[in-house]
């Protein structure tokens, strides 16, 4: 008693001889099927089947007709992914069901090479997201601050800061407005009296020298020298940095010599481009940032005696965070007793000084110091200004 194993529509049906015999006896209302061309085929059976069903059943199989079974063929070994199937037999009726597993990988060269790859990440929680810039085609502007600043306004969706007042102080050398660039002509030095230079105008001037204190020497030699020289690249006068090549008259402007690609070298030199050496040297100097302290070297002496000269002030005298106002004055009466072996009490001096607050930690007031007569002696007034109180006057014969 053998099995015979037919494939039909992608499943499997396990047909025995008992079950055969069974049937026969109904063979005259079953018509004959034609008998199976397996017995012109080897003994070795080849099978293909697809397993893209998940789950079949079969009810109300054919009846066959008793025949002779074909030579019986080597077992097949099915996958393990596959499940065995549940056979239940019923009078008259053979119930199969077959279920299958996820489909497995396909065999190089088996027919379902040709099917197309399944989504790998389909069900998954996140999802790629792709950019695409796309860039206009000619030429594009892009906007100044300017327009930005006014745009910003119109839809008046942030708030600046009231603008910084524009810094009118011009350099005495190269008549350039405000502070410069760090490595460029740099920071502002006061010479005199609303008189200012560039650091580096200054520093590259011939004449200059700078002590070990970073005092600047002979600077005003240089600017009395430079009102008379002519730059040979914007053709302005105040010209002081001279090409230090033998007989070479040339001379710039700082900032004019950067423009015009001269060669500064570490020594405090410069050669003009027609006498620069070709290529790079090993002493030229590219970075003109000046961190340390430097100063000019004035005489404040003659400074102070010529604002109290003038008369009319035009300007604020201010040294750190004493603000001069007035000097006063003393009559020939008032030698005897308006001063000391060490200063002058002149009567109407007025001075504002910013310092620690005598009520609060950590915040400053203004004290106002003034010099009055009082029965042939001076007198010297402090007025402590401070937001939220009310002027507190004190008042003294001698300074301390």
């Amino acid at each position: 008693m053998k099995d015979i194993v037919f494939c039909s529509n992608n499943c499997f049906v396990l047909y025995s001889a008992a079950v055969q015999a069974k049937n026969s006896e109904n063979k005259e209302l079953v018509p004959s099927l034609p008998q199976s061309p397996m017995k012109d085929r080897p003994p070795k059976a080849f099978h293909q089947y697809s397993n893209n069903i998940s789950t079949l059943d079969v009810h109300c199989l054919p009846q066959l007709q008793e025949k002779v079974s074909p030579p019986s063929s080597p077992p097949i070994m099915f996958p393990p992914a596959f499940e065995a199937a549940k056979v239940e037999a019923k009078p008259d009726e053979l119930k199969v069901t077959v279920k299958l597993k996820p489909k497995l990988k396909a065999i190089h060269g088996s027919l379902d090479d040709c099917r197309p790859p399944s989504k790998k990440w389909k069900g998954m929680k996140w999802k790629k997201w792709s950019i695409q810039i796309v860039i206009p085609k000619g030429s594009f502007k892009p906007p100044c601050e300017e327009e930005i600043d006014e745009f910003l306004k119109k839809l008046g969706t942030t708030l600046k800061p009231d603008p910084v007042p524009k810094d009118y102080r011009k350099c005495c050398f190269c008549h350039e407005e405000g502070d410069g660039l760090t490595d460029g002509p740099a920071r502002l030095l006061n010479l005199d009296l609303d008189l200012w230079v560039h650091l580096n105008c200054a520093l590259w001037s011939t004449e200059v020298y700078e002590t070990q204190a970073g005092a600047l020497i002979n600077v005003e030699l240089a600017l009395r020298r430079g009102l008379q020289m002519k730059c040979m690249f914007c053709h302005k006068m105040g010209a002081t940095s001279g090409c230090h090549r033998l007989r070479c008259t040339n001379i710039y402007h700082f900032t004019c010599a950067i423009k015009a690609q001269c060669m500064f070298f570490k020594d405090k030199t410069m050669l003009c481009p027609m006498h620069k050496p070709k290529g790079t040297h090993e002493q030229e100097l590219s970075y003109f940032a000046v961190f340390r302290r430097v100063y000019v070297q004035r005489d404040e002496v003659r400074q102070i005696a010529s604002i109290v000269q003038r008369g009319e002030r035009d300007h604020t005298f201010r040294v750190g965070s004493l603000i001069f106002h007035a000097v006063g004055q003393l009559l020939p009466q008032q030698m005897q007793a308006f001063h000391s072996s060490k200063a002058l009490f002149p009567v109407g001096y007025e001075a504002s000084r910013l310092y620690w607050s005598m009520r609060y930690a950590n915040r400053r007031c203004r004290y106002l110091c003034s010099i009055e007569e009082k029965d042939g002696l001076p007198l010297f007034v402090i007025k402590v200004v401070e937001q939220g109180h009310e002027d507190l006057v004190l008042t003294d014969t001698t300074p301390k």
